[in-house]
């Protein structure tokens, strides 16, 4: 049987658990050689400014917090998803493309997503085309950080 995946908005006593849950995540990236961790991944203080920021989704697994989305409004009709990330023991399980079809149905009339992600890491590559996003580009930051540019259009959606 397939596990419940839900979609629930975070609360500022979600952000300890919720950083937890990112560390696992952003460091089992690290560890198949991923070249850096977004800022503030491991920092309850930037998960409760997120809150506030953007819309913060707590991603839940049979009712038990497994990941996070951050959402942000990218203008005319836009969203750019900013963060995305599961608890390492619910990989390859469907749940995160479960999640991002909810994730998406909490904004009918956004006509394009976009999102940014470290070139180098072909897991979290995999995923996203796997979702229907096309790389348009990249971006190199101060420092040398290579993020490779996704968007997807709404007709794309599921």
């Amino acid at each position: 049987m397939a596990p419940e995946v839900a979609l629930r908005p975070a609360e500022p006593g979600d952000a300890g658990p919720l950083a937890a849950v990112s560390t696992r995540s952003f460091d089992s990236n690290r560890l198949l050689g991923a070249p850096a961790v977004p800022p503030g991944y491991d920092d309850p203080g930037w998960q409760r400014r997120m809150m506030r920021t953007g819309d913060y989704w707590c991603i839940l697994v049979d009712g038990e917090l497994a990941g996070g989305a951050i959402v942000f409004d990218a203008g005319e009709e836009g969203r750019e998803l900013g963060r995305f990330f599961l608890d390492p023991a619910r990989f390859r399980q469907g749940i995160g493309t479960r999640a991002m079809e909810l994730v998406f149905e909490q904004y009918p009339g956004a006509g394009r997503w976009m999102l940014d992600t470290p070139t180098g890491n072909p897991r979290t590559e995999a995923f996203y085309e796997g979702l229907g996003f096309t790389r348009f580009g990249s971006l190199t930051l101060d420092g040398g950080l290579e993020l490779a540019l996704y968007e997807k259009q709404a007709d794309g959606l599921f």
